[in-house]
This record gives C-alpha cells, structure tokens and sequence, in this order.
C-alpha cells in the first residue's frame, strides 16, 4: 500500500513539474490554437490595446483645455483613495474654500461638480426651474444657444434675447426683457470664448432681484482671467470650468448658490430631473447642507479633486488681481503683435475682449481650416475657428492660465506669421 501511494505522489510530481516545463519553441503555436479552440470570447483583444498609450506634446492655444503646470499632473497622480475617507473630505472641503476665492464669495452652497463645465451648466437648470416656468436666455455665441436647449429638453418656457456674436446687451435691454418675461432665471454668459467677448456684470444682479428673477453667470472661459465677484455683483448662481485659467485637467466644475437661489432649489414640487445633478444629494456629499455624515451619492472623480484642488492653490498663491493683471498684460501683448501682422482684431472695443480668448477676424482671401491645420502640423500648435455661430467669421487662440506668457504669445504670433506665408492666398 505504501509503494503505491509513493508511486501515485511521484507520477503527481512528475505531471505537475511537466505541467511548469516551458513549452519547446514548436509547441507554442500548437498551444495557440488549443487557447482558441477553447476560448469562449468571441472578440479577440483589440491590437490597439496591446500597444503602450501614445499622446502627442503640443501647444494648446486654442479656447481650452489649455496646458496643465507639471505641479498640477503631478497632484493628478497622487495614489488614489478612497471617494468616501475622511482624507478625501478634507481635499473637498479644501476645494470649497479655493472656489469661495476665485468667486469672491461666502456661499455655503459651494462645490465642484464631476463633469466638465456642461455638467454645472445642467446643475443650474435642472435644480432652480421646474417644467413650465419662464426662463430668459441672452445668446449672443454658443454658451446661451446650449442653455437655451438644456432648459427646453426639461419643460421650462424658453424665452431668448439674440444678438450676433461679439454684441452685448445693455442693462436696460436686459430689463426690459425681464419685465415683459416675468423668468425665474436669467442666463448670461460672462466670457463668451465662440466670439471673445467679455461682457459687463455691473447691474444686472440687481435688477434680477427687483424682479425676483435668479441671475445665473458662466465663467468657464473668464474665471481667473477677468474680474468677477459673485456677491457684490449680486450673482445668484456661478459656474465655471476647470480646464482653462484655473489650469487644472477637464472634468471638474467648481458651482455656487446663494441663499435666494438656494430657497428655490430647496423648496421645488417636483424633484430635478436628474439624479446625479440633484444638489439635495450633492449638498450633502459636500458636506453643505448641515448634516453630522455625509452619505454615499456618487463615485467623484478622485485625481481630478487632487488637480482641482493644486489648481486652486496656486491660483490662491498667485493672487486673483495679480492673475487678472498678467491675463490683461499679455493680451495685450498679443494684441499689437496681431496688428503688425496686420489681422484685425473680431471685437472692436478693447474694454470688451475676453483676455483668456482672442478672436480675430479670419484673414482675406485665406481659408481658415488652411492656416490652422498648417499651424498643428509644423508647430505642434492648436488654434481653433469660431465655434456655433461664429464659425467661419473668426479665430481664435487662447493664452490662459499656465500658458498666459508673453513668450507664449511670442510663439503664436510666429506660427500664424509663417502659416500666412506659406498656405496659399486666393486673389482678390
């Protein structure tokens, strides 16, 4: 009995060791074929996921994303925790802070939203109207054109003031809008970057209040680049992105509501249209709403709170005024520079460009697509056309955050100098 349990264990250890053996060269294609013969996947890997990640270094001078400081990719690739850690809390309310900086705000009701600056765009709506109320949309780029859409797709009474891009609305146009509309809210976007337009603020939350109509601002493109400040200009809610002057990655976007906009929120009959935008819950996972624990809403976006927030700190360390001097110092630079080239600048009054967002006029007799494509292809460098309803009036190039420098503006200006010598030029 003993010489056969030895016999058993030895024939075992053999047919494990064999088992271990790496294959001779010409076994492998057998074994190839007996995997496939065995495989039940019917999609074999794709070869483009058996290659290492390839992306390209360039110039991003375009409208946004703009080019990220290393200090901030480095924060982006801190070691992930947990969504729900105290640690994690911290960061959040860290990030709540910062954005009550760059807002100029005391607003409790502070946050980031997870998503790019559409998802904030969508919060404002979905959150303070209800399906049948009346909301007044100033268009005059894209930004107005998208909220316009947002606030239709959930039942609101869409009213729209239209104006072509690079036009603004005066106060009393705005009022009179207002009055004949009677809205719940009011949009404007404040740094248009399709046209390039920076509009006035001054006012206008004041004459929201009078008529007991929220005043919601976009930012995306002009926050930390031109002046705003949420509650002496009397803005009831402000939004913005992360991926332009705040100089962190997309995906993240700070939000703010002040007290009247919060009693509309809180006080709904029908709950918002979305889940994942409900500020109920949002609230509550920034840990906003006065509650001992917050609760399980959603997964954040970890790394892009870790970028948000070294994003925020060094726009805290720069200054707000100091930011808003260099963004308008180097436009300006880049301005004169356009000028001896002898483009011609989209928006006429200077009290009225967008510092982060330069547009100009598409150069006659060129084709636009032309001169960009030549730019990426010999520069490594991103301008960009006009974008919904400037397409095919201007161009654009970007000089925001990380990459506001006059060196940069150095770059740009030789790119588009050697693109209008060499992409052909029609005859006039």
């Amino acid at each position: 009995m003993m010489q056969r349990t030895l016999f058993r264990g030895a024939l075992l250890a053999q047919q494990t060791a064999a088992l271990e053996m790496p294959l001779a060269p010409r076994s492998a294609p057998l074994l190839q074929r007996l995997d496939r013969a065995m495989s039940t996947l019917s999609v074999p890997p794709p070869a483009c996921m058996l290659r290492p990640l390839e992306a390209p270094l360039r110039y991003l001078f375009g409208p946004g994303p703009s080019n990220v400081p290393p200090r901030v990719l480095a924060a982006g690739g801190r070691p992930i925790i947990g969504h729900m850690h105290p640690e994690m809390f911290e960061i959040m309310n860290d990030i709540k802070r910062g954005i009550q900086y760059i807002f100029q705000t005391e607003n409790n009701m502070t946050i980031a939203m997870s998503g790019s600056g559409h998802a904030a765009m969508e919060c404002a709506v979905f959150n303070t109207v209800e399906p049948g109320e009346s909301v007044l949309i100033a268009i005059n780029g894209i930004w107005g054109d998208r909220v316009a859409e947002i606030a239709e797709r959930m039942g609101a009474n869409v009213h729209k003031m239209v104006k072509r891009p690079g036009e603004y609305f005066s106060n009393k146009e705005i009022e009179q809008a207002i009055a004949k509309h009677k809205p719940v809210l009011f949009f404007l976007t404040h740094g248009e970057s399709s046209a390039g337009l920076c509009h006035p603020m001054d006012g206008i939350g004041d004459i929201c209040q009078k008529h007991n109509c929220l005043f919601l601002v976009d930012t995306v493109a002009s926050l930390g680049a031109a002046p705003i400040f949420m509650d002496k200009q009397n803005i009831d809610i402000l939004y913005s992105g992360s991926q332009k002057a705040l100089n962190a990655p997309p995906g993240t976007a700070p939000i703010s509501f002040n007290d009247r906009a919060c009693h509309k929120m809180f006080n709904r009959k029908t709950k918002p249209v979305s889940y994942l935008f409900d500020m109920t819950h949002l609230s509550n996972y920034w840990g906003c709403d006065g509650k001992p624990a917050r609760a399980y809403h959603h997964t954040g976006p970890v790394s892009g709170f870790f970028a948000l927030r070294e994003s925020l700190s060094i726009l805290a360390a720069k200054g707000l005024e100091e930011s808003w001097k260099q963004h308008k110092e180097v436009a300006g630079y880049l301005y004169r520079g356009l000028e001896d080239l002898g483009l011609k600048l989209f928006i006429s009054d200077r009290d009225l460009r967008l510092p982060s967002v330069t547009t100009i006029f598409i150069p006659e007799g060129y084709d636009w697509r032309e001169l960009l494509a030549y730019i990426m292809k010999h520069h490594q460098m991103e301008m960009t056309g006009g974008l919904g309803p400037s397409i095919g009036m201007v161009m654009r190039i970007g000089l925001m955050g990380y990459n506001c420098e006059k060196t940069n503006a150095d770059m740009a200006l030789h790119a588009l100098a050697d693109a209008l010598k060499n992409c052909k030029r029609s005859k006039a």
